[in-house]
This record gives C-alpha cells, sequence and structure tokens, in this order.
C-alpha cells in the first residue's frame, strides 16, 4: 500500500506516520531524511543537494525525485510506504505516479490533515527541532520531556528564525498555494481523502486510520 501524507507545515504528518508505522509496518519515508542520508553517504543525488540544503533553498525537483524513487525502490518499501514531505507540486506527483507503474504499482491514496491556518500559526510559534536527527517537538502539543534536548538523540534543540507569528503565515500563504493544485491532482484521481489535524493527536490518528481503511 502506497500513501502519500499531504498537510501544511504544522499539520502533524510526522507525528501521524509514526503512529501508523507502528501499526501498518509501512516504512515512513521523508525527504528531509532521505536528504540527510544522501549527504552523509555523499552520493552523488547527496553531494548536489547539500549547497541547496545548507542554504536553506528549495532543492531542485530532479533531485528530490532522484532520491525519492530510490528511495521507494529499495527493499524495505517493496510492499509499500508512507511519503512525508513528498510530493510538493503536481510535477513530482506525476514522476511519483510514473515511477510507481513501471514496477506495476500505483498509489492508493493521497491523505490530506487539514487544519486552521490560526491553528497552524499557534503550533509553530512554538515549535523546536534537533539539528541532529530531525525531531520536531512543540511546546504545546508535544514538548520534549526535558526542556531544549531532543529525546532521541540528546542533541540541543533549536528554533528557527522564521517561526515568528508574522513569518509563518507568510509561509502557510505561499505553501497553500503550492498545495491546492496538488490536492486537485489527487481529487480528479479520486484518491484524495481529507482528515482533520485539530483536536487530540489520538483523534487526528483515527481520521487518518478511517482514511486507510476506507482504501482497504
Amino acid at each position: 500500500m502506497y500513501v502519500v501524507l499531504l498537510g501544511l507545515p504544522g499539520a502533524g504528518k510526522g507525528t501521524q506516520a509514526a503512529i501508523l508505522k507502528d501499526e501498518t509496518g509501512l516504512p515512513h519515508v521523508t525527504t528531509g531524511e532521505l536528504f540527510r542520508e544522501n549527504i552523509r553517504q555523499s552520493t552523488d543525488l547527496g553531494k548536489k543537494a547539500q549547497p541547496f540544503v545548507e542554504s536553506g533553498r528549495l532543492v531542485p525537483d530532479e533531485i528530490t525525485i532522484g532520491m525519492l524513487l530510490d528511495g521507494i525502490s529499495q527493499p524495505d518499501c517493496a510492499g509499500g510506504c508512507m511519503l512525508d514531505g513528498f510530493p510538493r507540486n503536481v510535477e513530482q506527483a506525476r514522476a511519483l505516479d510514473e515511477a510507481l507503474a513501471a514496477q506495476g504499482k500505483r498509489l492508493d491514496r493521497a491523505i490530506y490533515i487539514s487544519v486552521d491556518t490560526d491553528e497552524l500559526v499557534r503550533r509553530l510559534s512554538g515549535r523546536w527541532s534537533c539539528p541532529n536527527c530531525g525531531a520536531v517537538y512543540n511546546e504545546i502539543s508535544l514538548p520534549p520531556k526535558i526542556p531544549g534536548v531532543c529525546d532521541n538523540c540528546g542533541s540541543r534543540l533549536e528554533q528557527r528564525k522564521d517561526d515568528r507569528p508574522e513569518a509563518v503565515r507568510t509561509r502557510l500563504e505561499v505553501n497553500l498555494k503550492n498545495l491546492e493544485p496538488l490536492l486537485g491532482y489527487y481529487r480528479a484521481q479520486g484518491k484524495l481523502c481529507e482528515a482533520s489535524g485539530e483536536g487530540l493527536v489520538e483523534e487526528v490518528t483515527r481520521a487518518v486510520r478511517a482514511c486507510l481503511e476506507r482504501e482497504r
């Protein structure tokens, strides 16, 4: 089963993917982790992506797509996976469909975790992340066990300068403009399922799980 998790920053895609990974056994594939792994291993794609990642710029589609397609071709994804952070646009979505079709597979479901913009601003303004392993925390909904320290690797957490409310709102507006055509693409295929990302984590999990069960 191949699933795409869609949503604006702060919607909780990573949190839900971690929960559902344990429930379903489907690997959780993120572009961020693919970038870090390829850079660590100094692959050709990693070397191309590194200057973009280090400068905070968007990695070009051809590099991102190359890494993603390589990632889902690995043995652990042979029976399916959950994609988080990809695709980001319709071009990437088409590339994913073509790659899966070439292997006799298809994307089963695109799950959109929807959250009101004001709520996302509140969440993201309190966000902290680990520069080492990429884990993300929130002062309100998902605080670390020890303030300022990553639960996973013990590294000191950092807060991005652009996590101020005004900057967050602007970033969300830009992301929404890119997301809307992607939602339309999957809606036209009959693969889009919307799950409310508001409420308790357990409530969101039930909504996302319902989308998965609907496909099965």
